[in-house]
């Protein structure tokens, strides 16, 4: 039956309305975007080299007058031990009070951050923005708005500073671990009837406080090598004596304090990787002096073969009714109890002027008003943001100078990846003892031997930033999937082409993630170093605070923080496309 309607000609075509073209290309994916940003954060890292002048024979030329420079600075003088021995226990006092401080307020912040103990969404937000902020401040710049806000001597604000910051890392690592808590206990005391405060105390804070002690001295450590750049403004103890060293040109008693500080540093990583070990329950499977001396202290219930040891169980007529006094449950008590009066020994001796701490709560609204209104002070706005940009400049710098340094080092750091355990342990050793150098110290070093500048600020943060980005590198090659690795070796494939095919690839996504891990660490570091000469809107920040602008100190603070948390967002961002 007919229709009435026509086929339309063969040769006629199609329109469509206006704006609805078919695409013809396909969206690009959210990994190939996230590669695209990596790409143009090494491109920028590239201009950011040549704009700053860095090259290779100029860091050679730089190398040769730091040797000479050492060589000046040679014997070192360890006159009036004395003095050098209450200036290590000054430092130690007033760094542990801080992360004494720190564990304190980031306890309930960790309650209301974690998923499954806020009370309401709302607060954990706001409790998980509390962390970020506290993170993104360079201690020297809390410091520094701290000793504003708060009077009394500089013992109460180096604490302060130390604390606040410190939240950021310590908070989010506690909401992070009670949010992987058995859920078992809490509920059975929701059932039988116990509080809030029970539910947290039996049924979270025993399970977490093994990897929270262990978070506490983990963060211990790294405050300490902090304290050296709290020093420049006050903070007692060898960072202060650097600091003193520097403006009498006393180099040979500098290098002396700044050779105390890093053996500290090294002693303080062993014990708390120790400690953090026998708390655990397990060695540490790293190669570092501490992770061998936490194999030999951690006892286990195996037997030699590797088998789980028989316990013969005692009638129930003979069982206890309280928990045996086993050698590890000794060994926990003994730590706990030195532990604890290690933390009564640093706050006596670091002699708090509690007055002053409870005058300082209360004026502190009206000295609040000193960080207002917001100002560039007498320098002109294009300025300051040139300043920026170039603070901007030396932490990209820096993090290029330390990706190129640390994918070698942390490849032969790697045991699936170096040649054999000599080489391992070789390169292992080097990234500690980096990692162990303050970037203060690297930096003042490069300062007093190449001159003031942002070349001697970038060229402390690339070198500074080859031991924890190396490490971080190692860790994640020695982490891969072996299947590939196994299947190429079997085909016959060399060692290189077993690294170029198998074991990069994998771990490219972690290394972009460490990559933007170091640059928003750099920007931080950035501001820190400009105030010792290093270059960037640091030295501004530092002019500022010596003739009491705090309200200009608090403005760049801010423009620090909001390149900080874009860094932090984009970073987040990069890691999550290249996950997908």
């Amino acid at each position: 039956m007919a229709t009435g309607l026509s086929a339309p000609p063969s040769n006629s075509k199609t329109v469509l309305p206006a704006g609805s073209e078919r695409r013809l290309l396909p969206r690009p994916s959210a990994r190939s975007l996230g590669v695209a940003a990596v790409l143009l954060a090494l491109f920028l890292g590239v201009v950011a080299v040549s704009s700053l002048g860095l090259s290779g024979p100029r860091i050679v030329s730089s190398l040769d007058k730091i040797g000479k420079f050492l060589a000046r600075s040679v014997p070192m003088d360890f006159s009036e031990p004395l003095v050098l021995a209450q200036l290590t226990l000054q430092t130690l006092s007033v760094v542990i009070c801080g992360t004494l401080l720190a564990t304190i307020i980031s306890i309930p912040i960790a309650y209301f951050a974690a998923r499954n103990t806020s009370p309401h969404p709302a607060l954990r937000w706001l409790a998980r923005g509390m962390t970020v902020l506290a993170r993104s401040i360079p201690e020297l710049v809390l410091l520094i708005i701290v000793i504003t806000l708060v009077a009394g001597g500089p013992v109460w604000p180096s604490i302060v500073a130390i604390g606040l910051h410190s939240v950021g890392m310590i908070g989010k690592l506690f909401a992070d671990a009670i949010e992987q808590i058995d859920e078992g206990p809490r509920i059975a005391i929701r059932a039988a009837g116990g509080g809030k405060l029970q539910e947290f105390v039996s049924g979270v804070l025993l399970q977490v406080l093994p990897s929270w002690v262990a978070t506490v001295l983990h963060r211990n450590d790294i405050n300490l090598r902090a304290s050296a750049i709290l020093g420049i403004v006050g903070m007692p103890g060898l960072g202060y004596e650097l600091k003193a060293s520097i403006d009498r040109l006393d180099y040979q008693r500098m290098l002396a304090a700044a050779l105390i500080l890093f053996a500290l540093c090294v002693v303080m990583e062993i014990i708390a990787t120790v400690l953090c070990s026998m708390i655990l329950g397990r060695a540490s499977a790293g190669k570092s002096l501490g992770s061998r001396l936490s194999r030999k202290l951690v006892t286990t219930t195996a037997n030699g073969d590797g088998s789980l040891a028989t316990i013969a169980l005692p009638s129930p007529a003979k069982r206890r009714t309280s928990a045996p006094w086993t050698s590890r449950r000794i060994q926990v008590n003994l730590i706990g109890w030195l532990i604890l009066a290690v933390l009564i020994w640093a706050v006596l001796y670091a002699n708090i002027n509690w007055p002053d701490v409870v005058n300082a709560v209360v004026n502190l609204p009206q000295r609040f008003s000193t960080l207002f209104p917001l100002s560039f002070g007498d320098t002109p706005a294009p300025k300051m943001m040139s300043l920026l940009w170039e603070t901007f400049y030396i932490a990209l710098a820096g993090t290029l100078i330390a990706v190129l340094f640390s994918v070698p080092f942390g490849s032969f750091a790697a045991r699936n990846i170096a040649a054999n355990g000599a080489v391992h342990k070789t390169f292992r050793l080097v990234l500690l003892a980096i990692r162990d150098i303050p970037e203060l110290l690297l930096a003042i070093i490069l300062i007093l031997a190449t001159g003031f500048g942002p070349i001697a600020g970038a060229f402390a943060l690339g070198l500074g930033g080859i031991g924890l980005l190396g490490k971080l590198l190692a860790d994640s090659f020695e982490e891969v999937d072996s299947g590939p690795e196994t299947a190429l070796k079997a085909t016959g494939a060399r060692r290189g082409q077993i690294y170029a095919a198998a074991t990069f690839p994998q771990a490219t996504p972690a290394f972009v993630g460490h990559i933007f891990y170091m640059l928003d660490s750099n920007v931080r570091a950035a501001t820190v170093l400009g105030v010792v000469g290093g270059g960037g809107v640091g030295f501004v920040m530092f002019e500022a605070t010596s003739r009491s602008q705090y309200n200009v100190v608090f403005t760049i603070a801010l423009m620090i923080l909001a390149i900080v948390l874009v860094i932090e967002g984009v970073s987040m961002w990069v890691r999550k496309a290249l996950k997908s």
